[in-house]
């Protein structure tokens, strides 16, 4: 018997990110989990020598890496028209459970244990590694949605503005010191030319 779940997923570079928005360069929901899955590493890599915390960072490098997994179904379905209308949020969660049991239903048995809990993360028990480490996934979705504005203003894409701003409130409020010290330490790099970055330290 064929298992289509990895071809599947494979299929996630071909939806579209942003399409409501005016972008300088297209992003794909495969390049996002990519994205998504290094900074849910380094938020958790940061807590854990930076402010004595105990996080497994590869585990939630995985949990990022299939958390849009379900969009090769959905596709992408815009902020503004999915959070800003309480009907429409609660079809697509229905739409997004239905969508992980379609590709649970892809994964060869051996291996359902493994995969069908990173396609639903939102169902782990409280108080569990998984749900606990949801926080810094959801932070780093945000911070990757932040970086895409930062690195379109920068380009002089004005479109992207007030996303920006919005977006950055979004991740002062998740109160994560993590969060904190990337914006301060990592993301003024977003802003560089290559020339700027080849020369600095």
């Amino acid at each position: 018997m064929n298992y289509h779940f990895p071809a599947y997923l494979y299929r996630l570079q071909y939806i579209r990110r942003w399409s409501l928005m005016r972008s300088t360069a297209s992003e794909s929901v495969a390049q996002h989990s990519f994205q998504v899955g290094l900074l849910a590493h380094l938020l958790c890599s940061i807590g854990n020598a930076c402010f004595g915390r105990s996080l497994n960072a590869d585990r939630a490098a995985a949990m990022a890496l299939f958390h849009d997994a379900t969009e090769v179904f959905t596709g992408d379905i815009a902020t503004p028209v999915k959070h800003n209308n309480p009907r429409l949020l609660s079809s697509f969660r229905d739409m997004e459970r239905a969508a992980a049991e379609r590709l649970a239903a892809m994964i060869p048995p051996e291996l359902g244990d493994i995969y069908a809990p990173l396609l639903q993360p939102q169902d782990s028990p409280a108080g569990s590694e998984d749900a606990g480490l949801l926080l810094y996934v959801k932070a780093a979705d945000v911070l990757d949605a932040y970086l895409k504005c930062v690195l379109e203003t920068a380009a002089g894409n004005r479109e992207f503005a007030a996303a920006r701003e919005q977006t950055l409130a979004k991740l002062h409020a998740l109160s994560l010191p993590e969060i904190g010290y990337f914006l301060e330490h990592m993301a003024p790099g977003f802003e560089m030319s290559l020339d700027e970055l080849s020369g600095t330290n």
